[in-house]
């Protein structure tokens, strides 16, 4: 046993004593520690009353595992539901045997019910219980105490309320209902009526009886009763559909693989069904009707990532079957239910909209979690990076397969900045065992830092090793709930190493390293590098970190791999041939914030000669930012425009945009970018140059504008919009956006609205009120501050209305990015009456602290400023 505090150990040392005298007394100082005759410590400094104090916090503040008194074998389900009430009417009966120990009572999850009935049966008949219930939980008293040999079956009949004493969830699931009636009286002509079930991380509880936590195992069945226009989809298998004489439905729908209570789900709802097969296995899609088109082309890769990843991780993909759903007002991204995840409408795309699609990360991301999640389930919340690191990383891998290096890369930088923004603010353990509620663990920690580590695993280890201790891992543990260690002894089983230097520091501490780092060019043909670890030490740990070298000679590039292992360390390249610059993790692979002096000759090098599209793209975007003035930067950004890289030439081109005087500086560059606009493989691209096309010279490209107004991809399409009606020499520029006022794509709706509101466009309210209520998600947040700059503008148009549906969206959205540009939008009318008190009230009600952060700086500058 090991004491790194010595305080600790000196109570360790006190306790261990109390058998050999009552009273004793120690020195340490000027601290004395007494024994009364009670055996209670009496602790004479006020400092280390303070420290036992924070010992005894840390124990009863610690997040175990649920203890396992009974195992949950099998869950009935009956359900109906009433739309009017929003409530959910149900039985269930329960299979159950105490784990281990024997037990007299039984205690389950079910929150805000009616309960009906609760009974027991017994071979004899039903026999009724006696129950407490305090809305949380029901416990029931047994008619005798149960060994670990019994199976006993239980009844609940009972009427779930989810709506009730519903509480916020978290940035990543914004709601705890569990389950979601969605304009179930059909008022909103917009939107179509549905069910859905969220049930992470304990909300299923919300809408039938169970032992709602990860490390339970549950097979199912539920019966659905609906009216017979809807489509039912649950895990696992519909085993029957059968009509009932009052024009209502019940399907039967089997899951005989078990799976954790968290991960049971229903949907029902008017959907057409999209078939498709991975190997004679049902893989479909469910959207409304109109999306039908668009969905066989977003969902269209789903069979062949099911297939990489099984042949990837050498383990079939594990269940009866995979569907995908999307519904209306999802709270979270999207949700990995067993063998059916569940997407926020975003996915919702019309063939053309489809074209541009980006939802492959998050079409992966759930599919992975089929392995990682619910074939293998974290054990409790505090190791949830073992279910989202891994769904996080198969973004990555997906992306290297289908994409190719760079476009794995560039995602891979994404996640990283992700998370070093969140880090300047929240600093944590991975695996933590201490937060406030389940819901804090959904962050860019457990998410992308998790994701980076596993890729740091992966670039030391080897492809070999990586997935073949996966597949030990997957092997060992499935159908079963796992802990950190769990993994690292896969690792360290299939690899033979000790790996604790690894995932103690990484997995079990908070931060990440800063590393400064500098190289001796003196003898060009053996560089010094030296490293440093500047991170605090008194918070986060000192690392071991493996990390390449790389130089580039006569067009071949060279890499040499070393460990850092103390806080200033110097390494012998070795490099043989000269060497005028040596790139330091030059594939950026590594979880650290890195600093050093690069001159401008140091990032011309590493674009013209760098093989990896991510290196050259940080050499790109440093000269842009820190270089500008340098001699070569225009030559530098026209080969970045021929780059083969699609990011770097999209690079290029903004910072072209960036800095429209280099315009007049490139004979050639205004037919490359018609070149680019015209005939670009990816279509930012394209964007970008329309829209730099239009910098140029507007009237000159007006035809072609014309012309890519009408191209398949909404990216080109808006771009020409946009750069048309923005060139005030059309005179028909009214006749064209009327063209397009009725489309619902945003990036047309913004080329719209941005003309109406530079040229003051009037009579435009009701255009502006019904693409509000039309729009949802990522397109409502880009949309909101055109809203409100119109009405800010035109108040005779309807800024009451405006005002009203900012405070609402403000105030009850649940996604917290469009609370924020909801609340921002409020400014403008904030000089109304009432308007400012509006917002001190949205403020003060406000619990999420990303959103609460942005509204108060927007209120407390404008106090400060009148």
């Amino acid at each position: 046993m090991k004491f790194d505090n010595p305080k600790a150990f000196l109570l360790f040392f006190l306790l261990l004593n109390w058998s050999c005298q009552s009273t004793k007394n120690l020195t340490e100082s000027d601290t004395s520690v007494e024994i009364d005759s009670l055996g209670e410590t009496k602790i004479n400094t006020i400092a280390d009353d303070a420290f036992i104090r924070s010992l005894e916090t840390k124990i009863s503040a610690y997040r175990a595992s649920r203890t396992r008194d009974f195992d949950l074998l099998h869950t009935a389900l009956d359900l109906s539901f009433d739309y009017e009430k929003e409530w959910v009417n149900g039985e269930a009966i329960l299979t159950l045997k105490p784990y281990f120990f024997s037990q007299n009572e039984l205690v389950l999850d079910a929150k805000d019910f009616d309960i009906l009935a609760f009974s027991l049966l017994e071979d004899t008949g039903e026999r009724e219980l006696n129950y407490r219930y305090n809305t949380k939980e029901v416990t029931a008293f047994l008619p005798k105490s149960f060994s670990a040999n019994d199976t006993l079956k239980v009844r609940i009949k009972y009427t779930a309320k989810p709506n009730e004493n519903t509480v916020p969830g978290s940035a990543a699931i914004t709601d705890t209902k569990g389950l979601y009636f969605i304009n179930p009286q059909g008022r909103e002509p917009n939107k179509p009526t549905l069910i859905w079930t969220q049930g992470e991380t304990e909300h299923n509880s919300k809408w039938f009886p169970t032992i709602d936590s990860p490390n339970e195992r549950m097979t199912q069945e539920i019966r659905l009763t609906i009216e017979d226009k809807y489509r039912t989809i649950s895990n696992g298998e519909l085993r029957s559909s059968i009509s009932n004489p009052d024009g209502t439905r019940t399907d039967y729908w089997v899951m005989d693989l078990p799976h954790a209570p968290y991960l049971a789900a229903v949907i029902v709802g008017d959907y057409v069904e999209i078939k498709d097969e991975w190997k004679g296995m049902q893989v479909n899609y469910y959207v409304e009707k109109e999306f039908e088109e668009g969905a066989k082309i977003v969902f269209k890769n789903t069979p062949e990532m099911i297939g990489f990843f099984s042949d990837l991780l050498g383990v079939r993909y594990p269940w009866q079957k995979y569907d995908q759903v999307v519904v209306r007002d999802f709270v979270s991204g999207a949700m990995e239910n067993t063998t059916i995840t569940v997407f926020m409408e975003e996915l919702n795309l019309d063939e053309r909209g489809a074209i541009d699609s980006e939802w492959d990360g998050i079409i992966a991301h759930e599919l992975f979690h089929q392995w990682f999640g619910n074939l293998v389930t974290t054990e409790s919340w505090s190791n949830l990076t073992l279910n989202e690191a891994f769904a996080n990383y198969s973004e990555y891998l997906w992306y290297e397969y289908k994409e190719g290096k760079d476009d794995a890369d560039m995602h891979h930088i994404s996640e990283m900045e992700q998370y070093f923004e969140e880090s300047k603010e929240k600093q944590v353990d991975l695996i933590r065992f201490y937060y406030e509620d389940n819901e804090d663990m959904f962050d860019s920690h457990s998410y992308a830092k998790g994701g980076r580590i596993l890729h740091m695993l992966r670039r030391h280890l080897g492809d070999e090793a990586f997935f073949k201790s996966l597949n030990l891992y997957l092997n060992q543990h499935s159908f079963g709930s796992v802990e950190v260690h769990d993994l690292r002894l896969a690792f360290e089983k299939v690899t033979g190493q000790d790996l604790n230097w690894f995932f103690n520091p990484w997995f079990l501490n908070s931060g990440h390293p800063i590393l400064e780092y500098e190289v001796d060019y003196s003898q060009p043909g053996n560089l010094l590098l030296t490293v440093a670890q500047r991170q605090d030490f008194s918070t986060t740990p000192m690392y071991k970190i493996p990390f390449k070298v790389s130089w580039y000679h006569e067009n071949k590039r060279f890499e040499k791999e070393f460990v850092l292992e103390k806080a200033w360390q110097q390494f012998a390249i070795e490099n043989g041939v000269p060497v005028k610059e040596l790139f330091f993790d030059e594939a950026l692979e590594l979880l650290a914030e890195k600093k050093s002096y690069r001159s401008a000759d140091h990032f011309i090098s590493q674009f013209k000669n760098s093989e990896l599209g991510v290196a050259r793209f940080e050499a790109l975007d440093s000269l842009g930012n820190l270089f500008a003035d340098s001699p070569e930067i225009l030559s530098v950004m026209s080969m970045a425009l021929k780059d083969e890289f699609w990011a770097i030439r999209e690079l290029a081109i903004m910072n072209f945009s960036q800095n429209p005087e280099w315009l007049m500086a490139e004979s050639d560059l205004e037919m490359e970018l018609f070149e680019m606009a015209e005939n670009d493989p990816k279509n930012t691209v394209r964007l970008g140059a329309i829209e730099l096309l239009s910098i140029i010279d507007a009237d000159k490209y007006s035809p072609a504008f014309l012309r890519w107004m009408n191209h398949p991809s909404y990216y080109v399409a808006g771009a020409a919009l946009g750069a048309y009606l923005g060139n005030g020499e059309n005179t028909n520029r009214e006749e064209i956006a009327s063209r397009y006022e009725g489309d619902r794509n945003i990036r047309l709706i913004v080329a719209l609205a941005e003309y109406f509101i530079s040229e003051n466009v009037v009579g435009k309210g009701n255009w502006f009120h019904d693409k509000l209520d039309l729009l949802a998600g990522q397109s409502l947040y880009y949309f909101l501050g055109y809203y409100g700059d119109y009405f800010a503008k035109n108040p005779g148009e309807g800024s009451t209305k405006a005002i009203d549906n900012l405070s609402h969206l403000a105030s009850a959205h649940q996604a917290n990015y469009v609370r924020i540009a909801a609340f921002m939008g409020l400014f403008g009318f904030i000089d109304e009456p009432g308007v400012l008190d509006r917002a001190k009230k949205i403020y003060a009600e406000e619990q999420d602290e990303l959103a609460k952060r942005y509204e108060e700086f927007f209120l407390s500058t404008y106090l400060e400023e009148n």
